[in-house]
């Protein structure tokens, strides 16, 4: 690739401002499609019963498991993609691709090992009722099984998007979350001939969604024309190329699983109140992955920007996406912030919320959502070091928010005997979190942005 063709790619040459949102609005609105599955699958799921919508609750770590997992890899490919491209290196972007598949592949196959052996007892720790186990096994066996769709669907999606192609992640995403839309009703209740299925339908329509995407997401990859490309013709294994998206993918993976964990860990402290509680902080951790995946768009928008121009050696351009997406995540949480204070009741609402529930709801939204206002600071920062291949400062960050500050916090609050200082424990974190991005950026910054402005000198 000459540097003719190079200043020809838009990452390059076109204003930061107008690019960015260009790359960030198509995967916002794919964000906010894809967290429709669970959502969708959370508001049919309650007209069953809370029992029901317990059980979806406690499977929700799992399949946030295989997300995390599968988004790990594909941001992995994504950073390889965008550095090789930034520099020249187009045969290694191509290998990138046949690497990341496979790895997606590979994954994918001891999710469905796991599933066969460890899911009753993993969830015989959270509860003994037999309904409520019965329904949780049911359901996540089912999308353990059929895990592949949704890892190799997202490692495609993260190979446009390492390009600046992000209309088709967009409408393929679409294409997965109105299907799975259309099939919830269905499967769930045993519409146009169907049996009812309950909770298991649910899994159902989800798994069907997600191989739609995968389906369709290999098509146009194959059939169209992209800056990188399947190439299993030349092939060539390489322990390197696994070891440098692995440098990326297994933190992201780490770090995005760290949720799973999380999850784990409050449901357990949860359940000492009721399993009410338990219920709301499921509907809670859906409602603020609907606010915080618009969020991740702008970061799957930055990301290949970031990456691109860092390959490129362009630490002006590096520090405009930086400082731009900050804002316009800042805004987004802004926008969730008033929903949750003000509108708590609708949000709840949605999920055929109890009078119990909405005792203990209204205030739980109210103060968790103060954490929102610094939020949108730590996404952006930690999404940086990934764009630039430091995945372990992101990894630090989100281990020491979630394992070592706000579960500990959860749990010395709940000693209180009052679940309303649980959530606290949220605000606290972010707090955490915000000040030891800034710290690692300072660092990274002096460590490689700035010496690239002396460099870029000394060759004028």
């Amino acid at each position: 690739m000459s540097v003719s063709l190079r200043e020809e790619n838009k990452m390059a040459v076109r204003p930061v401002f107008p690019l960015l949102m260009s790359m960030a609005i198509p995967p916002m609105i794919s964000m906010l499609i894809q967290s429709l599955y669970n959502i969708v699958d959370s508001m049919f799921v309650a007209k069953i019963g809370e029992d029901a919508l317990t059980a979806v609750s406690l499977a929700f770590p799992v399949q946030t498991l295989i997300v995390a997992c599968s988004v790990g890899i594909g941001v992995g490919v994504n950073s390889y993609i965008s550095r090789s491209l930034g520099r020249e290196d187009q045969q290694g972007a191509d290998s990138a691709v046949a690497h990341g598949l496979l790895m997606a592949a590979f994954v994918s196959v001891l999710f469905v090992l796991a599933g066969q052996f460890l899911l009753e007892p993993f969830f015989r720790m959270f509860s003994s009722d037999p309904l409520i186990l019965s329904e949780a096994i049911a359901y996540t066996q089912i999308c353990l099984t059929f895990c592949a769709g949704c890892f190799i669907h997202i490692c495609i999606e993260k190979v446009f998007q390492s390009t600046g192609s992000m209309i088709f992640p967009m409408l393929l995403q679409a294409l997965g979350a109105i299907t799975n839309i259309i099939l919830d009703p269905i499967m769930i209740f045993g519409l146009f001939g169907f049996p009812a299925m309950g909770v298991k339908g649910a899994a159902v329509a989800t798994v069907i969604g997600q191989h739609t995407a995968m389906l369709a997401s290999l098509l146009v990859f194959l059939l169209g024309k992209f800056a990188v490309r399947l190439d299993l013709r030349n092939f060539r294994f390489s322990w390197k190329m696994i070891r440098d998206i692995a440098t990326i993918a297994v933190p992201n993976s780490c770090m995005n699983a760290l949720g799973s964990v999380l999850v784990m860990g409050l449901n357990s402290i949860l359940i000492g109140f009721s399993n009410t509680a338990v219920s709301l902080f499921g509907i809670y951790y859906k409602l603020q992955t609907f606010l915080y995946l618009p969020a991740n768009g702008i970061v799957q928008g930055m990301r290949p920007l970031i990456g691109y121009n860092y390959g490129a050696r362009r630490p002006d351009r590096v520090k405009k996406t930086i400082k731009c997406a900050m804002f316009y995540a800042e805004a987004i949480m802004l926008v969730g912030f008033l929903l949750f204070q003000f509108l708590p009741d609708k949000l709840l609402g949605l999920f055929s919320a109890s009078e119990a529930m909405l005792a203990i709801g209204k205030p739980a939204l109210r103060i968790i959502c103060f954490h929102f206002l610094l939020a949108g600071m730590s996404i952006i920062l930690s999404s940086t070091f990934q764009a630039l291949g430091n995945g372990m400062f992101s990894l630090i960050i989100s281990v020491c928010r979630q394992l070592v500050v706000l579960l500990p916090a959860a749990w010395l609050l709940s000693k209180t005997g009052n679940v309303n200082m649980v959530w606290w424990s949220f605000v606290i974190a972010e707090l955490a979190s915000v000040t030891l991005s800034f710290i690692f950026f300072a660092r990274l910054d002096k460590k490689i942005i700035e010496p690239m402005y002396d460099n870029a000198a000394a060759v004028q």
